[in-house]
């Protein structure tokens, strides 16, 4: 009896795994893969030895409409447009920031220029023993008066972005 179960336990087994005994042999077309052989052959196909393989196929997209594309980055519904008016005023508050961030940016330039005293600044105390110390602050003032140029010429070009798109309309 004991023998019966254990046969049977084995040949059960064995139909378990017959598939796997059984695949067929697999052909590699770019990223294709088959396991027919004659359009393999006649698109000359490599043959994938060396284990199995399994190819899942995945689903493709659904198209999204253009509208929904575009209120989604946009922030507005699709097809609305902004007033004239209400642009108009947008521009201005932008004009308006980009001046004052202008100002502030003149400001501490001015600022910066009075303390870099044309490349000689004043000695403060713990400098006046540790001439490494003059100097890191000399060349950080220098560096602090070249970023402050570029971003004052970036606000520059900004505003003449704000106003050349006013001035187009």
């Amino acid at each position: 009896m004991n023998i019966r179960f254990i046969f049977c336990t084995l040949a059960g087994l064995g139909a378990l795994h017959a598939p796997v005994w059984a695949q067929d042999r697999i052909y590699r077309c770019g990223n294709e893969y088959t396991n027919n052989v004659t359009p393999a052959q006649a698109k000359n196909c490599k043959l994938v030895e060396g284990g199995n393989v399994t190819v899942v196929q995945g689903i493709k997209p659904k198209a999204a409409k253009a509208g929904a594309a575009a209120s989604a980055t946009s922030g507005t519904p699709a097809g609305s447009k902004v007033d004239a008016a209400e642009q108009k005023s947008r521009d201005s508050d932008a004009r308006l920031i980009l001046q004052s961030e202008l100002a502030k940016a003149e400001s501490r330039q001015a600022e910066l220029l009075k303390e870099f005293n044309n490349g000689e600044p004043e000695k403060l105390g713990s400098e006046v023993r540790n001439h490494q110390k003059y100097l890191d602050r000399v060349a950080e003032l220098k560096a602090s008066l070249a970023r402050n140029e570029s971003d004052m010429a970036g606000i520059r070009r900004e505003l003449g972005r704000v106003t050349g798109s006013t001035a187009a309309r």
